[in-house]
């Protein structure tokens, strides 16, 4: 049953716009989240147009392996998320026995993912990576790319032990609000990554010129740095991060735990899982168009996950704040900062729209590739803006619901809605007819205005706020 918020009669300046002291709030919670994906953004895009400056063929073997990275990236931040509802809500309620638990279980979670990722990718990645390679016209552009995707993908599994304990521990600390030092260990990564690229892409002062392999080896590197970064710092700060005291005394989860995270985040990481494989495969669909609109997409969503930082951290700050809330109990000052933060998320989308429809005219003239790559770039750049604001508002709404603990809502809203509609709408015109793939994209983007209708009216149920910090006796 949904619980039944005060009802109180606000203007609409009360309810969706704070004060001075909310919006330093949630901007000390955002601002380091914010420079971070910037910077790792930007240090991307700078990687990007590395290797699209070596040529097509790389550029679309980088962006083909990536997406099957892509697919383990999600796995593990479902998984993460489910265990992170918990993480934030005993923050919020101070019991560092039960953030201890929580640290275990996603240990063991990640190390268990990563050992199934890399046995995939490593016996089936060629065969994945064909699955985008479409184009009868280019049958040596095929498997040049083929080559390179392979190269790049074996090389980037060498990153996932690293990885493992990464997200362990920057996990951990942004759900007790601590964005700070995974930002600086983010930022150092990136400067590590963006060196090595400049120096192992290219072969500058007399390192070798490896192409893909130096890219992949950049970002290797730059994984370990910033692994190595966090966890050092929280096992020398034990005094503020007091939940790290004794962390490694036993790697033993309490059953009864194990239960609630499952219940709760079972359905999480699942949804994440085949979200990430719906993506996946959207892209394959409009890959039977072509390699160029392999190469659109890599382009145009390069600038535009630079430009949408500011979206994507206010799911950071809903999952954060409204998780902290509610572990304390706060479940009317909970909804109310909830509309707050869509509200601000949004706001910040239109600036995103404008300025992607303004250098998503520009910015594919940075690559050496095709005129027709460049143009379809474009296209799907402008598409992409005129969403920015529904993407916001779903991104928003899917932590919402997510922090409540509300996954079987979660799961429908997010990974179902994609099999159930996206999916079909691009395998039957990919299949069935012969449009082209940015009117293909433009009907599946669509589909995302019943996705907000849906959110808008599951957040406005109230459905989602729950305390799930009082927890029962450990087993």
């Amino acid at each position: 049953m949904a619980y039944q918020v005060k009802t109180v009669h606000k203007s609409f300046r009360e309810k969706y716009i704070g004060d001075r002291a909310f919006y330093r709030h949630v901007l000390g919670i955002t601002i380091p989240i914010i420079i971070q994906n910037f910077i790792t953004n930007f240090v991307g895009m700078l990687d990007n147009i590395m290797v699209g400056r070596i040529g097509t063929e790389q550029m679309s073997g980088v962006s083909i392996a990536n997406q099957l990275i892509f697919v383990y990236f999600l796995c593990m931040f479902g998984g993460l998320g489910g265990i992170g509802i918990f993480t934030a809500q005993y923050y919020g309620s101070g019991d560092d026995e039960g953030i201890r638990h929580t640290f275990r279980a996603k240990l063991w979670l990640i190390v268990a993912l990563s050992v199934i990722a890399v046995l995939v990718l490593l016996n089936f990645g060629p065969s994945l990576l064909q699955l985008f390679l479409n184009d009868e016209n280019a049958q040596a552009s095929m498997e040049a790319t083929l080559q390179y995707g392979t190269e790049y993908m074996r090389i980037i599994l060498l990153s996932f032990p690293a990885i493992a304990v990464l997200q362990t521990y920057a996990s951990t600390l942004r759900g007790c609000g601590e964005t700070r030092m995974p930002m600086i260990a983010g930022v150092c990564a990136v400067f590590v990554n963006l060196v090595f690229n400049y120096l192992l892409i290219f072969g500058k002062l007399g390192f070798p010129e490896l192409g893909v392999r130096g890219a992949a080896i950049a970002t290797v590197l730059s994984r370990y740095v910033e692994a190595s970064i966090c966890a050092v710092y929280v096992h020398t700060h034990s005094e503020k991060h007091t939940w790290i005291q004794g962390m490694y005394r036993t790697m033993r989860v309490p059953l009864t735990e194990v239960k609630r995270y499952i219940s709760k985040g079972t359905l999480l990481l699942v949804n994440e899982s085949m979200w990430s494989v719906g993506m996946t495969t959207l892209t394959q669909c409009y890959s039977m168009r072509g390699l160029n609109i392999i190469v659109a997409f890599n382009i145009a969503n390069t600038l535009t996950q630079l430009l949408n930082v500011v979206l994507f951290a206010m799911g950071d700050a809903v999952a954060i704040i409204i998780g902290q809330l509610l572990g304390a109990n706060k479940l009317d000052e909970a909804k109310d900062t909830d509309n707050k933060i869509i509200a601000f998320g949004l706001a910040f989308s239109i600036l995103s729209m404008v300025l992607l429809l303004i250098l998503g005219r520009f910015f594919p003239l940075i690559y050496n590739t095709n005129d027709e790559a460049r143009a379809m770039a474009t296209q799907v750049m402008t598409v992409q803006a005129f969403f920015a604001p529904i993407l916001a508002f779903t991104h928003c709404a899917y932590f919402t619901l997510r922090t409540g603990g509300k996954t079987f809502v979660t799961f429908l809203f997010d990974s179902a809605f994609t099999w159930a509609i996206s999916v079909p709408i691009a395998f039957c015109l990919s299949r069935f007819t012969a449009m082209p793939a940015i009117s293909m994209y433009i009907c599946v983007t669509c589909a995302d205005l019943i996705k907000a209708l849906i959110g808008f009216f599951l957040v406005r149920s109230n459905i989602w706020i729950v305390n799930l910090a009082e927890r029962p006796e450990t087993a």
